[in-house]
């Protein structure tokens, strides 16, 4: 109930923010911050907040919750290389599973991402570089607490109001039964509309290697809405969208409701190059 409640609440003030009149209008960089708003990669400090509602999840067709916090922090190396990196933290609520085993609420798995990005690039901004995983899970039903890490790469292409790239990246951690294989496609499409509103449609694609067949893959399929403001003289960047499981594992939640609301900030340094923010 608490968490439908937070959910309601999430959905509720987003909506209220996003359809007030009374904030500041956006500058004439609008344009520049909202790409860095969409950029996975952006050499522009920010912040997400991203709530994911899961409905009629496990046996009992409970709802679920992760909230995920991912500060996003570019660091020049170089003339010629950035490094991007983002702290992926995972505060998850499971629902129960059955009469006689309760729901779970704490910290998953810490999962830090660095990409080393080109400071100067041409129609396709990348990175590329290691991801980790950290046994941080404060439960044996939030996470599977062995070291480990993998790969990571993000790609995306600025063209007029579209804006299409993908984060990919697949981690290992632990052996047998505690055993993490997983791989991780995050597909995203923007256009961009007037005074700072966007369509988006941005599912999180993934596969459990350590799962049987029938079990691995979960494919969300959806969409919705964003607009990038301020409030005074702070961006914001908030989007709703809903998604559709199409595939599932059993159990798995059929559908759920994604909010994200982004702080973001000044540039890191501004010598970073100023194709990302075109």
């Amino acid at each position: 109930m608490n968490t439908r409640r937070s959910s309601c609440l999430c959905v509720t003030a987003t909506i209220i923010v996003t359809a007030m009149p009374c904030f500041a209008q956006m500058s004439e960089n609008k344009e520049k911050a909202l790409v860095d708003a969409e950029n996975p990669i952006a050499t522009r400090i920010s912040v997400p907040f991203q709530s994911n509602t899961y409905f009629s999840s496990g046996p009992l067709e409970k709802t679920g919750n992760v909230v995920i916090i991912q500060p996003i922090v570019p660091i020049k190396l170089t003339r010629d290389w950035n490094l991007i990196t983002r702290w992926v933290t995972r505060v998850v609520y499971v629902p129960p599973v059955s009469p006689d085993r309760g729901s779970a609420f704490g910290l998953g798995n810490l999962q830090p991402e660095f990409y080393f990005s080109p400071a100067h690039t041409g129609k396709v901004i990348w990175g590329v570089g290691p991801k980790l995983y950290l046994p941080t899970a404060t439960r044996d039903r939030l996470g599977i607490n062995r070291m480990g890490g993998g790969l990571a790469a993000a790609a995306l292409a600025i063209n007029g109001p579209w804006i299409v790239g993908i984060i990919a990246h697949n981690v290992w951690a632990g052996s047998g039964k505690e055993r993490v294989d997983q791989m991780t496609l995050s597909p995203f499409v923007d256009f961009n509309v007037k005074h700072g509103w966007y369509l988006v449609s941005s599912p999180v694609i993934t596969s459990n290697w350590a799962a049987t067949s029938s079990h691995r893959w979960t494919v969300p399929l959806g969409g919705g809405i964003g607009r990038l403001f301020k409030i005074d003289k702070q961006p914001v960047n908030a989007r709703i969208q809903g998604l559709h499981n199409a595939a599932r594992p059993e159990f798995g939640p059929s559908w759920q409701l994604q909010v994200q609301v982004q702080f973001l900030f000044s540039k890191h340094s501004n010598e970073a190059h100023d194709v990302r923010s075109r």
